[in-house]
């Protein structure tokens, strides 16, 4: 009797250890997923499109797998110029509205590196009209720099800003950018072409630059601030988007990313901090961070610049 007893002790301290074990492993998995917000950026149109594909339709498609797949609302960031002319641009803007929210990208797309403060916001101003008949409420006060430029000059940088502060805007950040927009114009050709070769490899090579530079991102957070931080993900909304979007979106679940709303991303005081430097083509916000701190870059791949280039031409 007193060995039955032992037995079943055993049993049942070996049942509440595994008990235990499965608890801290599933607070582990929630502890360890990194909260990450996706946005699209150059709406209504990024890059060339395949023969017989339209913007509205790329757009559908995309609006449709975002759905699916229960994704927190993803901002688009618009470039009122490329509705100009375009009944297609505007229909597939019509949609996305419809469904996602919207910001700033300024009217035409313009590098602040290139010209004044002034004529900058005088961009950023000549967009609004399109933001005000597109939202339905004011949260389109969101600006994303136009190729992440935010001043070549620490005047530039500080002048947009106050400018930016006192309209009521907030900056859309990007910790994460692998250049997916390099892609979609490639894309078309091959399509065109009908080189399913070559499509093979764009979907292969996106892929591993995608997971290439999500770790990257994760490396230099962690050599900026010590620790891990929420992140912003930059994308663009080309065709090439509503076929490789799925396996995109299987690869930030495999690398333990909790999507979430922009505005959840930026709760994270880190989006609190300026390098208040100018830079020249500094790239994202932990880029910014990684040369006013010259801090070494870790070893990673390059993107295959020249190949995405020359395919199918």
């Amino acid at each position: 009797m007193k060995n039955v007893r032992l037995t079943i002790c055993r049993k049942s301290a070996w049942f509440v250890s595994l008990l235990y074990f499965i608890c801290l492993w599933a607070l582990c998995g929630v502890c360890a997923a990194q909260k990450l917000a996706i946005t699209m950026d150059d709406l209504p149109a990024n890059g060339m499109l395949p023969p017989g594909v339209t913007r509205a339709e790329t757009a559908k498609n995309v609006l449709a797998i975002l759905k699916k797949r229960h994704v927190p609302p993803v901002y688009g960031f618009i470039n009122a110029k490329k509705l100009e002319g375009s009944a297609d641009g505007a229909e597939a803007l019509k949609l996305w509205a419809a469904q996602e929210p919207v910001g700033n990208h300024t009217y035409a797309h313009m590098d602040l590196e290139a010209n004044p403060p002034e004529a900058f916001e005088r961009e950023i101003e000549e967009n609004e009209p399109a933001l005000e008949l597109l939202a339905a409420t004011d949260n389109w006060h969101w600006l994303r720099y136009p190729y992440l430029h935010e001043g070549d000059t620490v005047e530039k940088r500080r002048a947009v800003r106050a400018y930016l502060k006192a309209r009521g805007y907030r900056i859309a950040q990007v910790s994460l950018d692998w250049e997916d927009y390099l892609w979609n114009t490639a894309y078309a050709r091959c399509v065109a072409k009908n080189d399913a070769k070559s499509i093979a490899w764009l979907r292969s090579s996106y892929l591993n630059t995608a997971s290439e530079f999500l770790d990257l991102g994760r490396e230099q957070a962690k050599l900026i601030y010590g620790h891990d931080i929420n992140h912003v993900l930059l994308m663009h909304l080309g065709a090439f988007s509503s076929t490789i979007l799925p396996e995109a979106l299987d690869l930030l679940k495999k690398k333990g990313f909790k999507l979430v709303t922009l505005e959840e991303a930026e709760s994270d005081a880190v989006y609190e901090g300026d390098p208040d430097v100018g830079l020249h083509d500094a790239g994202t916000f932990l880029d910014q961070w990684m040369q006013v701190k010259q801090i070494k870059y870790p070893e990673h791949a390059e993107k295959p610049y020249k190949e995405i280039e020359a395919v199918c031409r």
